[in-house]
């Protein structure tokens, strides 16, 4: 790490944090409520938008339920962490700079990059200009308008991933006069137990959603879409979640990156080829023992709260701790009022146990709203946001860095 503006010096060691998703905001808060007070140390998050993106309830802005509107100025209030509204268009990582909106540089000694991931709209001719997505609170906003004046119809949810189930679970309970069809090439739940995969399988079918498990989008059209073997759905809809995709500015930047642009870390979340540089959340590859973490809230904020932690251990010029993080859950709304939650394995496989009806859907409400007072209490209590499971043996690496 570079040690011109560490501690004891005249010059502050400046923290830029890219994104303001759960692990953005976990790192910059963490980072902020660590060094409160201090001079030597200036924290700044970039994000293109003053509004926190609530992914987790996307799926209810698209169908028209109004959600709480979270101002990222108001979430860092008291934290000293300063906010830079503006889209990055650039990393120099050589340079140590970043480019805000073609004309603004900001200038770093570490970076902790968290920009996160979007729908793959690339992947399948049509979708970019054909499919709706759940990339922000306008394109939701855009699916919820053009859902009140469809009336009737059919809508087809592509992707029958865990954020596919929710979308047509709700799209299906809040406008039951449309023919809501869910395609994938999985079978909805998959990863889950026989019996709450079952459970998930015949909510959908109460709510009258038509799954098609095994098939492949070949294309989206404006009133359709075209599966692998020649055959077609007629859609006045599509919502398009079927894979994600992160931004190229890292493999840009010249930062090593894996096959899906994803930077490649050390165990203490530090770049492999820019140890100032940390990585969060969807945009990292993260490895642990059972293999690479895949992008969830559950495990996005711990990696956000590591780095974190990571820095201000640098800058006592101590060596960052191995990022370890084991699973605890896979929580999925049905609608409103019910849900499936399926415990897991550190290594995210299922365990035995899981739950169902009412209860998992008061279990996944909690889940869901559980990251603001998590902010909350970091800001007054910073090691209370130091806790999660760490995994066990299913998580332990041999390399460090």
């Amino acid at each position: 790490m570079n040690t011109q503006h560490q501690i004891g010096t005249e010059d502050p060691h400046r923290v830029l944090v890219l994104g303001a998703g759960f692990a953005g905001m976990a790192a910059a808060i963490q980072l902020a409520a660590r060094v409160k007070g201090r001079e030597d140390v200036r924290v700044t998050l970039v994000n293109p938008q003053e509004r926190f993106t609530e992914r987790l309830r996307l799926h209810m802005t698209a169908t028209g339920q109004p959600t709480a509107e979270m101002s990222i100025p108001e979430l860092l209030e008291g934290t000293g962490a300063r906010f830079q509204r503006g889209w990055v268009t650039a990393v120099d990582a050589d340079a140590r700079t970043v480019r805000i909106d073609d004309d603004r540089v900001l200038h770093y000694d570490t970076l902790v990059y968290a920009v996160g991931s979007v729908a793959d709209t690339a992947a399948v001719p049509g979708v970019e200009d054909s499919a709706y997505t759940l990339n922000s609170v306008r394109d939701a906003e855009l699916l919820a308008d053009r859902l009140a004046r469809l009336g009737r119809g059919t809508v087809v949810v592509a992707g029958s991933g865990l954020t596919g189930v929710e979308s047509a679970a709700e799209i299906a309970e809040r406008h039951p006069g449309l023919d809501v069809v869910l395609v994938g090439r999985q079978e909805p739940g998959a990863a889950m137990n026989p019996k709450p995969r079952a459970y998930l399988r015949s909510a959908l079918e109460r709510l009258g959603v038509r799954v098609r498990s095994g098939v492949e989008v070949l294309k989206v059209l404006p009133d359709a879409v075209e599966l692998a073997g020649g055959e077609s759905i007629a859609a006045d809809v599509v919502l398009w979640t079927s894979g994600t995709r992160v931004s190229q500015l890292a493999a840009a930047a010249g930062l090593a990156v894996d096959g899906r642009g994803r930077i490649l870390t050390g165990t203490a979340l530090r770049s492999v080829s820019h140890p100032d540089v940390y990585a969060v959340g969807d945009a990292a590859a993260v490895r642990q023992g059972y293999g690479v973490m895949h992008g969830t809230c559950q495990g996005g904020m711990p990696t956000g709260v590591h780095a974190a932690v990571s820095i201000v251990r640098a800058l006592k010029g101590k060596q960052p701790k191995p990022f370890r993080f084991g699973y605890y859950h896979t929580p999925v709304s049905l609608g409103r009022d019910d849900g499936v939650v399926q415990f897991t394995h550190p290594d995210d496989s299922p365990r035995r146990m899981y739950l169902t009806g009412r209860t998992a859907a008061r279990y996944k409400e909690a889940v869901t709203a559980a990251p603001w007072p998590t902010y909350g209490r970091m800001k007054k209590m910073p090691a209370s946001g130091a806790f999660w499971p760490r995994g066990g043996r299913f998580t332990r690496v041999r390399e460090t860095l």
